[in-house]
């Protein structure tokens, strides 16, 4: 276990440039005081907002005035990757100078960029995008994949499977996770091969540390009665958008409803602790910090427009993923899987 996290942050990636970055690591310093920041990008940007912060002090800045731009594409951005925040903060992981990166940028140029400098750990064939969303029930929910592979087959689904329940029991602290596929019904001869296949081979695998429930449907996403929802990255990107759609429709709804006349703003000033409690649980800054499982390195996504609450957060994801050896877990419980589903097979 690593005591004292070291993360490289992507100063420059995201809607804000480094301000947010800056105070977000500052929050999350002044929680923990054991992680360690490096910064990578335009150090005259950056360096006057680390003055700002008297808990960032000691962290360092490695400058680079090039950095990926929201609208560049993964094949452009792989191309000069090495000289950019992004790359170089990446390569940090890569070379053991950091135990996690984090970004705030083009998600597909993460993707690309982490995939190439990282590689897949030995039994993945495909990383996959996690990311917790909010529930009724006592914890969030483990959701992956969220759009780095639009098709999978039968093997992704089950390794996506394997990957969020070692997420599951390492930030959300579920010894033996709640797993479902997401289906477009609960019942068995409903979904495509692929799904049926891996539901075939999840109840198998009952020796894993999770416990595989069948199938779930859209609408149920928000219940609370599972851990880790699978899908794959077509399907689970539109659940995501989907969701977080319905969050900002709701929010706005009753903002337009408490404004229309006086006694709904009576109404409105009777409903401020419950409509604070709503505000705070679908707020995706409480939430925020997306994971690229099944790398040999931790690369955490913050959203773009995410702010320093938001960054803290993912900053406190990336630090929980170090000290519990994710990596290690998803490895141990796929040689596991492989032990039972392929005896004697060497790979």
């Amino acid at each position: 276990m690593t005591a004292n996290p070291r993360i490289a942050i992507d100063a420059m990636g995201g809607d804000d440039g480094p301000a947010i970055k800056i105070a977000g690591a500052a929050i999350a310093r002044a929680k923990d005081p054991s992680l360690h920041f490096d910064f990578y990008g335009d150090e005259a940007e950056i360096a006057p907002e680390i003055t700002r912060h008297p808990a960032l002090k000691g962290a360092s800045i490695f400058h680079t005035a090039d950095a990926i731009e929201a609208s560049e594409k993964p094949s452009q951005a792989i191309r000069r990757a090495k000289a950019t925040s992004m790359g170089m903060a990446i390569n940090a992981v890569k070379d053991g100078r950091a135990h996690a990166a984090l970004s705030g940028g083009n998600t597909g140029a993460l993707m690309a960029i982490s995939k190439l400098a990282l590689r897949t750990m030995p039994g993945i064939d495909r990383p996959a995008l996690a990311a917790l969303l909010p529930t009724l029930g006592e914890t969030d929910l483990v959701m992956l994949d969220l759009g780095a592979n639009t098709e999978c087959d039968a093997q992704n689904l089950v390794q996506f499977a394997v990957m969020g329940s070692a997420y599951a029991r390492t930030v959300l602290e579920i010894e033996r996770p709640r797993v479902k596929l997401l289906n477009i019904g609960t019942e068995e001869l409903k979904g495509t091969g692929e799904l049926k296949e891996a539901a075939s081979l999840l109840r198998e695998a009952d020796y894993l540390p999770m416990r595989f429930d069948g199938f779930t449907e859209g609408d149920k996403l928000s219940r609370g009665d599972v851990d880790v929802v699978v899908t794959d990255g077509f399907s689970g990107n539109i659940a995501l958008k989907t969701a977080e759609g319905t969050a900002r429709f709701v929010t706005d709804l009753l903002r337009r409803a408490f404004t229309s006349s006086i006694r709904s703003k009576a109404g409105f000033a009777l409903s401020k602790p419950a409509l604070h409690l709503l505000k705070v649980h679908l707020d995706p800054n409480n939430h925020n910090g997306a994971v690229f499982l099944g790398l040999n390195g931790l690369v955490v996504k913050s959203h773009g427009g995410a702010n320093a609450k938001g960054v803290a957060n993912a900053i406190g994801v990336a630090a929980s993923m170090v000290r519990n050896d994710i990596t290690r877990k998803i490895s141990e419980d796929l040689d596991n899987f492989r032990a039972h589903t392929f005896p004697g097979d060497e790979r």
